[in-house]
């Protein structure tokens, strides 16, 4: 599997309660390697057999820090030096409340720059699905990237998975052209949020249903209320999630999304691979950051 998508420095900072304004407020603050479409391949990479690599872009600055965290999680990184932007920076605050629900502050940084000239067809070869963050179509050159890259990928029938990432960015992108870049798409792998609002409806098993219309498999993540499987126009699967106790909810949907791909690509039907992605988003809210632990 090809992932292609955002390598991220991620500054996690735990707080308990509301934000004090205008003072300070006692966190706990570490800084771990992320980014959605890192995490993915991470996450993809421990939970199965599949073979693992990883298309991003990244500053002069953290390079060799990222490669080396990527090959410790059993993938195998291309990661373009970027020689004037520095790597994408995300701080996420995450309230230590019940659901360690979390807020990002995030810098693209060389992540969006990702050109159609960083993309060559021989990264397809031996590919057997390629996966696409969905942060690549927030910027202009990223956007271009995603084109040629799913252009490539329909030429050799390699089939394609995106998760569409963000729903504050995906909200000023706008639905319709998100579902217009995104034509060809085989499994779309929304949080509950972005489906709502790519579908126009506040429902979620409708939205899910809506969106199955247009694309083959729709997965979508419900955090402690599971996941949503629809195909043609009707949601085929309830998978219930893992009961646990959360301390970081960074980077759930990734695992979920790495996991799930994973076992699809081991030869399992989608409802087995959303139970595993199920139970791999329960491992990483359990821990900081959105990394899986070493061993899963």
């Amino acid at each position: 599997m090809l992932v292609v998508g955002d390598v991220i420095t991620d500054v996690v900072a735990r707080h308990r309660g509301p934000l004090a304004p205008g003072t300070d407020t006692a966190a706990a603050i570490r800084t771990v390697p992320g980014g959605a479409g890192a995490n993915v391949a991470c996450w993809a990479a421990c939970w199965g057999d599949t073979e693992v690599r990883l298309l991003g872009r990244v500053g002069e600055d953290s390079a060799t820090w990222h490669t080396r965290e990527l090959i410790a999680r059993g993938v195998r990184p291309s990661l373009v030096v970027d020689p004037r932007a520095p790597t994408g920076t995300v701080v996420c605050l995450v309230d230590e409340g019940a659901a360690a629900e979390r807020t990002f502050l995030t810098d693209g940084g060389a992540s969006l720059r990702l050109e159609p000239g960083d993309w060559s067809d021989a990264l397809l070869d031996g590919v057997a699905r390629l996966h696409l963050s969905g942060y690549l179509l927030f910027a202009e050159p990223s956007r271009a990237f995603v084109a040629v890259a799913m252009k490539a990928a329909r030429a050799r029938g390699v089939p394609v998975s995106l998760d569409p990432a963000s729903a504050g960015f995906l909200a000023k992108l706008g639905r319709d052209r998100f579902l217009a870049l995104v034509e060809g798409v085989d499994v779309l792998l929304p949080s509950r949020d972005e489906a709502c609002l790519l579908a126009g409806t506040s429902e979620t098993a409708d939205a899910a249903a809506r969106l199955s219309r247009r694309f083959p498999l729709v997965v979508t993540k419900q955090g402690a209320e599971g996941a949503l499987l629809a195909r043609s126009g009707r949601v085929c699967a309830r998978m219930p999630a893992v009961t646990t106790t959360p301390r970081d909810s960074t980077g759930a949907g990734d695992a979920f999304t790495g996991a799930f791909l994973a076992t699809l690509m081991a030869g399992s039907g989608p409802r087995h691979a959303a139970a595993e992605g199920c139970r791999a988003g329960a491992l990483a809210v359990r821990q900081v950051g959105g990394r899986p632990p070493s061993p899963v």
